[in-house]
């Protein structure tokens, strides 16, 4: 005898109720984590490559990757950078083979002012990930919110049909940007902005609904449902379970394999905060940004100006220290040694 959907719905935990109303992301570089918990999607960054790169499980990638990068020579900062780009893609790949959605690639965050040096290195990711048999329609090439890299993935949107997930996004100004631009999905931060509200603020303890990271998300979910923006809300960077059940319903939402785990064993029930019906009775009117009002408006938010520059920073920095790893194993020096 099967059991009644009340039953059912008492047997569900959070994580099976969750993917009922949104797709769900695991924000990981570990294949094994992503086995466990079955999502549609995974994302990674460097700091997820850099410490899925010292895990035992994946030293044959590191192998590879090294073996790929001498072998197209160059000097030993070429190297370096085409051993990097091979690494990445090559954790994709293996990620790709246990999920059935798509898998987010990041361009350096060294790039994040440089146009032109983000097209390049997201056309060199999709040619690897070709050369792999894997088609770009599974990929989606993260980079920065910054001007610069909204400009970067409305070229590849356009021109080349390559998915892009913007990355890094704490402004609204940012969202509105994006949904313009005719990016595929964003990736506003959660956590960081509730971590530097606690930071700048005398308030130190917010209920999930009061949170302002879910306060943000919440706002830019309304506003492209309103207008009719086809680009997806991916809630990211998430410190608790709290802020992910707050935001049932948003498209998808990202989330590490710790707070995965909690949801599993979570049994209480889940219900749409987020849906269609509320953003389109919301009063949210239509803004046009042309580069000069981005500017003005991103600024004019001191949370969102600081939490960018401060990923950035954070990104490039555990970028530098996979390079140092690289160097080490491939020519016996470190970064500037």
């Amino acid at each position: 005898m099967s059991a009644s959907p009340e039953k059912r719905q008492k047997m569900e935990s959070a994580l099976e109720q969750l993917k009922q109303f949104t797709t769900v992301v695991a924000d990981t570089g570990d294949v094994n984590a992503i086995d466990e918990y079955k999502p549609q999607d995974a994302t990674t960054n460097p700091s997820l490559i850099l410490a899925a790169a010292q895990m035992p499980d994946y030293q044959h990638l590191m192998e590879e990757a090294i073996k790929y990068g001498k072998k197209l020579g160059g000097s030993e900062n070429e190297q370096i950078s085409n051993t990097m780009d091979k690494l990445f893609v090559m954790f994709g790949e293996k990620i790709l083979k246990n999920i059935p959605g798509r898998v987010s690639t990041e361009v350096d965050a060294r790039l994040s002012y440089d146009t032109k040096g983000m097209i390049e290195r997201a056309m060199t990711f999709i040619k690897l990930y070709k050369e792999a048999g894997i088609d770009k329609e599974r990929i989606l090439i993260k980079l920065s919110s910054t001007w610069e890299g909204i400009q970067a993935g409305k070229v590849l949107e356009e021109q080349h049909g390559i998915h892009c997930n913007m990355t890094l996004l704490f402004s609204f100004a940012q969202a509105v940007a994006c949904a313009e631009a005719g990016v595929t999905l964003i990736s506003p931060f959660v956590g960081r902005i509730l971590d530097w509200h606690v930071a700048n603020s005398n308030k130190k303890c917010y209920e999930p609904s009061e949170d302002p990271g879910v306060k943000s998300v919440t706002k830019i979910y309304n506003y492209y449902k309103k207008h009719n923006y086809k680009t997806i809300v991916m809630g990211a960077s998430f410190r608790n379970t709290g802020e992910i059940k707050a935001l049932t319903g948003c498209d998808y939402l990202t989330i590490s394999p710790k707070l995965l785990g909690e949801l599993s064993k979570d049994h209480s029930k889940l219900t749409p905060t987020l849906t269609v019906e509320k953003a389109q009775a919301s009063d949210l009117q239509k803004i046009h940004l042309d580069e000069a009002t981005f500017r003005w408006e991103h600024n004019e938010d001191q949370m969102a100006v600081e939490k960018l520059s401060d990923g950035i920073r954070k990104f490039a920095a555990d970028a530098i220290k996979l390079e140092d790893m690289l160097k080490v194993r491939m020519f016996g020096t470190e970064n500037g040694k």
